[in-house]
This record gives C-alpha cells, sequence and structure tokens, in this order.
C-alpha cells in the first residue's frame, strides 16, 4: 500500500489502535511521575547528589520537548508508523537498559534517550488515532486516550511508590517493560497501511537546529535560573531565539512548524494557545497542594498523594463521557466550559487556609478533574479537527509542545512567587503564613489566567461575539 494511502477505518484496525495508542500514552506520564518519587532511593543506590537526581527529571522533560516538534513533521513526510515503532524501540531499550546503570550519569544519559524515544511516540501517535478512526468514532476513542494519560499520571505515585518501597526501584522499568513490548507488537501485527500525507516533500534541517538551541536555552536556563546570573541571560536568549526561529520559519517553503498556519488558522492559533494558558495555569496546583497537605494539615506524604490522586482519577474517569459528548456538542464549546470550571475550582483553591477541611480540598480537586476532563480531550479533538490530513503529525506535536511550555511557564510562575514572599525559607512551622500567602496570591492569578484562557477558546467557537 502506498505511504499516501490512507487505510480505510475497520472495527479490528480501529480497536488495536485503541489498544496502542491508550498504552503508549499512559507510559509516557507514568514513566514521569513514578520516577519522582523513586529519586531518594535512585540517589542512595548512585550515590547522586540533589543536582544530579533533579537531572534525572529535567533531562526527561527537555528531551520530550526538544523531540515533538521534530518527530511530527518527520511523520508526516515518512510516516507516523514508521516514527512511532522507532520511538517505541528507543522507548523500550532506554527503559530495558536504565536499571542496570552502574552509575547516575548513564542513568541521566539513558534517560535522555528515553525522553527521546517518548516524544516520537507522543508526536505520532494521536494523528495515528485520528487518522485511524472513523469521523464519528474519534471522539470516544480520544476521550478513551487522555483518560489513560491521566492514568498514568495516578497510577505513578500509587504503583511507584509501592514498587520502590517493596521490590526497589528498577522494578519501575521492569514493570513497564511487558507493556511496552506489547504494544510494539500490536503495532506490527495490527496496524496495517502508513499515513504519510506530506510524503515527498523535505525536512527543515536548519530550523530544527534553531529549535532544539534556542528552546534548550530557554528550558535550561529557566529551570537554574536562581543558580546564577549566567542562567538568566541563557532564559532570555532562548526566548530570543525562539522569536527568531518563528521569523525563520514564516519565511521557509517547507518548515518544520508551519508559523503561516498558526497566522491563518484561528482556530487551530486559539486551540494551541488555550493549551499553553491551561497547563500554565494548572500545572502548579500539585506542587502547592503537596507542601500544604504536609506542611499545613499534617498528612504523610502516603495520606498526601492519597488526596491528590483524586484530580486526575476524576479526570481519567471523565475523559471518555467528554469525548462522548464531543461527538453530539461542539468540541470547542466543551473545552471553554471545562477551562471556566478550572478557572472557578482555581479560584476556590486560593481561599485554603489552616482550618480548611479535606472534603473541601478533595471537593475542589473533583471540581478541576472535571473542569480537565472537559477541556482536554474536546480541546485535542478541535485542534486535530482543524487541519488537514498532511498536518496531523504537526498538530499533535505542536499541542504537545504547547503542554511542555505550559508546565514550563507555571513552575517558573511557582517558584517565583514563593520566592519574593518566603526566599531561600523552608516551608516550617514559623513560615506556614508566608507559604500560605504565596499559595493564595498565585492560585488566584493562574485563575485569572484561565479567564485570560476562556475568552481566546471562545474566540474559536463559530457564531460566538468573539470569532
Amino acid at each position: 500500500m502506498n505511504k499516501n494511502t490512507i487505510p480505510p477505518p475497520s472495527q479490528a484496525s480501529g480497536l488495536a489502535t485503541l489498544i496502542v495508542v491508550s498504552a503508549v500514552q499512559f507510559l509516557a506520564p507514568f514513566m514521569m511521575s513514578s520516577v519522582g518519587i523513586a529519586l531518594p532511593a535512585i540517589g542512595r543506590d548512585l550515590s547522586a547528589n540533589a543536582v544530579e537526581l533533579g537531572l534525572v527529571e529535567t533531562v526527561y522533560i527537555l528531551a520530550v520537548a526538544l523531540f515533538l516538534l521534530p518527530a511530527g513533521r518527520l511523520g508526516d513526510i515518512l510516516g507516523r508508523k514508521k516514527i512511532f515503532i522507532r520511538g517505541t524501540i528507543l522507548f523500550i531499550i532506554a527503559t530495558l537498559v536504565i536499571p542496570f546503570s552502574s552509575s547516575i550519569e548513564i542513568f541521566i544519559l539513558v534517560r535522555f534517550f528515553q525522553g527521546a524515544g517518548a516524544a516520537m511516540i507522543a508526536g505520532t501517535s494521536l494523528a495515528i488515532l485520528y487518522s485511524a478512526m472513523a469521523p464519528k468514532q474519534r471522539g470516544k476513542a480520544m476521550g478513551i486516550v487522555v483518560g489513560f494519560i491521566y492514568g498514568g499520571l495516578s497510577a505513578g505515585p500509587v504503583l511507584g511508590g509501592f514498587l520502590v518501597t517493596h521490590l526497589g526501584w528498577q522494578w519501575i522499568f521492569y514493570t513497564a517493560l511487558p507493556l511496552e513490548i506489547t504494544a510494539l507488537i500490536l503495532t506490527l501485527w495490527k496496524l496495517k497501511g502508513e499515513w504519510a500525507e506530506s510524503e515527498g516533500e523535505p525536512f527543515d534541517l536548519k530550523g530544527t537546529l534553531i529549535y532544539m538551541v534556542t528552546l534548550s536555552f530557554l528550558i535550561i536556563g529557566t529551570i537554574n535560573r536562581t543558580q546564577g546570573n549566567g542562567y538568566t541571560v541563557m532564559s532570555l536568549a532562548g526566548v530570543l531565539g525562539l522569536g527568531g526561529f518563528f521569523c525563520f520559519e514564516y519565511f521557509r517553503p517547507f518548515p518544520i512548524l508551519n508559523v503561516r498556519l498558526l497566522f491563518s488558522n484561528r482556530v487551530f492559533a486559539f486551540s494551541n494557545l488555550a493549551t499553553l494558558i491551561n497547563y500554565a495555569a494548572s500545572f502548579g496546583l500539585t506542587f502547592f497542594l503537596s507542601l500544604y497537605l504536609q506542611a499545613v494539615k499534617g498528612l504523610s506524604p502516603q495520606a498526601a498523594g492519597g488526596v491528590l490522586v483524586v484530580q486526575p482519577l476524576v479526570q481519567s474517569l471523565l475523559s471518555p463521557l467528554a469525548g462522548r459528548l464531543s461527538e453530539r456538542v461542539q468540541p470547542a464549546r466543551l473545552s471553554t466550559l471545562g477551562m471556566t470550571i478550572c478557572a472557578l475550582g482555581l479560584a476556590g483553591a486560593s481561599t485554603l487556609g489552616r482550618t480548611t477541611p479535606l472534603w473541601m480540598v478533595m471537593t475542589m480537586l473533583s471540581f478541576m478533574g472535571l473542569g480537565f476532563a472537559l477541556f482536554s480531550t474536546p480541546n485535542m479533538l478541535t485542534v486535530m479537527g482543524s487541519v488537514a490530513a498532511k498536518h496531523y503529525g504537526t498538530a499533535s506535536s505542536l499541542v504537545g509542545t504547547m503542554r511542555s511550555f505550559g508546565m514550563l511557564v507555571s513552575m517558573t510562575a511557582v517558584t517565583t512567587i514563593v520566592s519574593f514572599y518566603m526566599g531561600a525559607r523552608a516551608v516550617a512551622p514559623e513560615t506556614l503564613d508566608l507559604f500560605l500567602q504565596s499559595l493564595h496570591v498565585a492560585f488566584m492569578g493562574f485563575s485569572l489566567l484561565c479567564l485570560v484562557g476562556v475568552f481566546f477558546s471562545m474566540a474559536r467557537v463559530p457564531g460566538s461575539d468573539l470569532a
């Protein structure tokens, strides 16, 4: 079958695609959140200091951000299944090698390659799903996949904590291997045909190099900006470099990022902007609430994790429902409603205090889970439905990049606000009032940011006053 011939959707191939995409989309967030809880044990076994342990997570996030956009574009040109398979193989090899790392340096290096594999998977898998599923099944399928994404986030701390406590941190990787290998076998066995609507177009190597260098400057500089002025300069250079990258890509005949599409397609542009704003406003929630539950409410780490799991659990359960609703209600309207609920939930979180009962915290988290569910799946459907098939890979990878940028913006805002109110002091009984002040300011600011996101989300809805 020619690569440009899209295989007709069938019930069997659609189900196989859904299983494969759900499995790999579960694994990427699971591998990030579960390794996070295993860092102390990894540090003890590999004699790693705090900076090196920080790099374990940083290089994974950096690799995902660097390779998402190139992987999506390569998938459009060479074939999405081809890039997906290679990414899955790379992810499997890295997952197999990491537990046998003899030093933290080897662990960090292989972790980078694992992140690159995850980017190749994430940059193509949702595009494959959208291409392989019948139009009437896309909403339901996307909802199920988004449910698995947040199921991975939910399971990471819980299952990862159990494995680290009872078997050792290596078992986080051993446990993931069977699922990864099964996904690869199903892909090779059941996913027929290929999707490469941009076959024959050249790959923008110059644009890719500019993108990777400037993005590396931005991420590394931002994460380490408190370590010295040199990192601040690096971060600013990254911002200016990305501006130059957009200008460069605008005039490229076959760019890695179709900037003209962003200017000419209002729905596509505003959907990506809504994604950036939603994650910028919400990603810091877990950071603040983890400290709040342990330092202010006096919960143990395990009990705090049990409370925090409410939000992603609600989201994973409701995302398939949101996908089905998207088949009846315009997805852009649903995602706007979800963003509005997130704004209200963050406003509620800004009132947390010493005497706030836990049931109110869990209710707020459930409310946020509902908002995220109504936003995430319909927004992804809006993004994919706003572009031609030849741009599916670029579209899915760009919205993933916007999520990464949003997370980076959120954590930058969090650390800036906390530093302003608390300086270098730790969260302790004598600094709780200062911590609560920073929490209140951050959540109110995030709520207002979400309201800005509501404006942009409404602007893409046909028939609205803003459209």
